[in-house]
């Protein structure tokens, strides 16, 4: 058991090193993006299917709310929380569809689409992508994969994060700890010390 603990946590260690090593720029350039859309007034959409849907209502609470400074609520919004509109439009349309007529009902092109996706194929999370640029939204992603990477999303987004892993847990660890380094140098940025 031990044995298998230490594995599983170098494992996951080396996924955040590569993905570092990899996307530090960028990190920091999608940081710059969500302070401009949020002091320009606009809002940044987040989304993804299962354990990523949870990723963008998690990064979506903390902008709202906190993360480490008391400050004012940031608008974002976690396209995957209101059940009625999901079935609605997977009833009535498909599920292919379910981020994609969200991004056509909010977004604006002073607005941010973040789609999460750790495979990068999710045709849900691809067709929202597609959308959010014809609105001439900005386009980022969080992805994973070595053998492709980034997947469908490369095509469609201006900025892909990808963490480089075949590791699903992996992959998913690694966004979790992006996405709290984007809220803390977004709140350092806006309302403190960088």
């Amino acid at each position: 058991m031990k044995t298998l603990l230490s594995t599983n946590l170098i494992h996951s260690i080396m996924a955040k090193e590569a993905f570092f090593k990899e996307a530090a720029d960028n990190i920091i350039l999608l940081t710059e993006w969500i302070c401009e859309v949020f002091e320009d007034g606009g809002k940044l959409l987040i989304f993804g299917n299962g354990g990523s849907a949870a990723d963008a209502q998690h990064l979506a609470a903390e902008f709202v709310n906190r993360f480490l400074i008391n400050r004012r609520p940031l608008a974002a919004i976690a396209l995957t929380t209101d059940c009625s509109v999901l079935t609605a439009i997977a009833n009535d349309f498909s599920f292919d569809l379910v981020f994609a007529k969200q991004i056509q009902a909010l977004g604006k092109p002073e607005d941010l689409a973040l789609g999460i996706s750790t495979s990068g194929t999710s045709v849900n999370v691809v067709k929202a992508m597609e959308t959010a640029r014809n609105i001439g939204m900005k386009t980022a992603a969080l992805t994973g994969g070595i053998s492709r990477p980034g997947g469908d999303l490369t095509a469609v987004c201006d900025l892909v994060l990808n963490v480089p892993s075949d590791s699903t847990p992996h992959i998913q660890e690694t966004h979790l700890w992006v996405e709290h380094v984007l809220c803390e140098i977004v709140e350092k940025k806006m309302f403190g010390s960088l």
